[in-house]
């Protein structure tokens, strides 16, 4: 056993040092300077953000117009997509010589609404402050663009030989799917983005007291798929109580859907993530994360780590309620939102069936939203390709004291579309703390300006690491 252990370790340290070799000649094959990649995707970031894209109603075709320019400046040619006036898309490639399937490196152009009311700063300046760029879509998801804008600059300035094509898509309508979106994209424009692998938003690395602990990469997302509540009963006179107000049953029925522990399970991603995240957290973590699908965790998780507690269930979220017009007039239906995130193979018939079940009122019907534009059912990419490798070796080359996390989102991705088609395709994001990720669709949206510099470095590592010739 002690030969065999020996061997083991010798075999391991050669392997890595074979990994750390690839890389570091890597490295010297295609040098940039760091600092004035970062800074140029910090331009391009803040140049992004000062373009007004809320979504509705969009008006992506002026960032796919700036985008335009800055490939024309480089020598590159690109493509406008836009099928809805406005609403533009931009594709470009640069060529390699056809011995693998193309890569696409994708991110969109739109932001959720603000509430100008509630930021410190402009949401639409591009502010900078202490270390930090403050604005809408800093993070989700123009950061992104910005950073597959300056590699692909990089592959083209640096005429890094490919042995795949790399694709550039900057795309309209993630946030408010429409038909701008990448439904249609897909629908309409497969040739111009068809690949093996893509590289989108939604990994989601974690940054603890200035440290990157995990590069997340998304292999999975749950499937938005939200559903109504719709009470109906005998209206009336307020001043009358009525067992059958629609109200009351309305608020039963959400308060059942809303508490209800839906049932738990753990998928390749989910179980890889959980077993790793056990590795790098405190003892009592740890002990959660190594026994997670056991009540009494799944508790503790519900009140102190409730991303996690999400992760492995389909989740149910009252969200809008609409009942009424008149204080003293009981109305005849009453209607609540559900947000509903499913599993990847989640049965949704059976589960709206068990939904009902749990709510038990032949008053409340459980009606299924319209999805003909969301994202679509699709299988988890696979832990074990070039592309998942080149991720962590790229991780081990620019932050060697973190590890890799293979990541299911609970929030939902136009990755879905290209999993859909067999692309294997992984979400990955620019370094946040905890606070920084609560900015995400929220008040004072910011990322630090430093960890764009190492996401740049780490998404060209990672492009270059499965596209370029040996």
């Amino acid at each position: 056993m002690r030969s065999f252990f020996r061997c083991s370790v010798a075999a391991l340290l050669f392997a890595n040092c074979s990994l750390a070799a690839v890389a570091q000649e890597r490295g010297q094959r295609f040098a940039f300077d760091p600092q004035q990649a970062q800074a140029e995707a910090v331009h391009f970031l803040a140049d992004l953000i000062k373009i007004d894209t809320q979504d509705p109603p969009g008006d992506e075709s002026k960032v796919a117009h700036y985008i335009e320019g800055v490939l024309k400046s480089a020598g590159i040619e690109s493509e406008i997509l836009e099928p809805v006036s406005g609403r533009a898309s931009i594709v470009a490639r640069i060529k390699g010589n056809g011995k693998k399937r193309p890569l696409l490196i994708m991110g969109h152009e739109d932001v959720v609404p603000v509430d100008r009311a509630h930021w410190t700063v402009d949401p639409f300046a591009a502010t900078e402050r202490d270390g930090l760029l403050y604005g809408r879509g800093a993070s989700d998801d123009k950061g992104m663009v910005a950073a597959n804008l300056e590699v692909f600059l990089l592959l083209k300035r640096l005429n890094v030989p490919l042995d795949r094509d790399v694709i550039f898509l900057s795309e309209a309508s993630e946030e408010m799917s429409s038909p701008a979106g990448m439904a249609t994209i897909v629908d309409r424009y497969w040739e111009k983005i068809d690949c093996e692998f893509a590289l989108n938003e939604g990994g989601g690395s974690l940054l603890e007291n200035g440290r990157v602990k995990y590069f997340g990469v998304a292999t999975a997302e749950k499937l938005p798929r939200g559903a109504r509540l719709e009470a109906i009963g005998s209206s009336g006179h307020g001043s009358v109580p009525r067992v059958d107000n629609a109200v009351v049953h309305l608020a039963a029925a959400v308060a059942k859907a809303g508490t209800w522990d839906t049932p738990a399970r753990l998928n390749e991603t989910t179980r890889a993530f959980f077993e790793r995240l056990a590795t790098i957290s405190p003892p009592e973590e740890a002990a959660w994360y190594r026994n997670v699908l056991d009540n009494k965790v799944q508790e503790e998780l519900k009140r102190k780590k409730p991303q996690y507690y999400s992760m492995v269930r389909t989740s149910v979220v009252p969200t809008i309620l609409k009942a009424g017009y008149k204080s003293n007039v009981i109305p005849p239906t009453a209607e609540a939102t559900l947000d509903i995130r499913a599993l990847p193979d989640e049965d949704l018939r059976k589960f709206r069936e068990m939904l009902s079940e749990i709510i038990n009122d032949p008053q409340v019907k459980v009606i299924a939203e319209d999805t003909k534009l969301s994202m679509p059912p699709a299988p988890p990419s696979k832990l074990g390709t070039e592309m998942f490798a080149a991720l962590e070796r790229s991780q081990k080359e620019v932050s060697p004291e973190a590890i890799t996390l293979p990541v299911m989102t609970t929030g939902a991705t136009d990755s879905s579309f290209l999993r859909a088609k067999g692309v294997q395709a992984y979400g990955i994001g620019i370094p946040k703390t905890e606070e920084e990720n609560r900015g995400i669709h929220g008040n004072d949206e910011r990322i630090e300006i430093n960890q764009l510099g190492v996401f740049v470095r780490y998404l060209f590592a990672a492009v270059t690491g499965v596209a370029a010739q040996p």
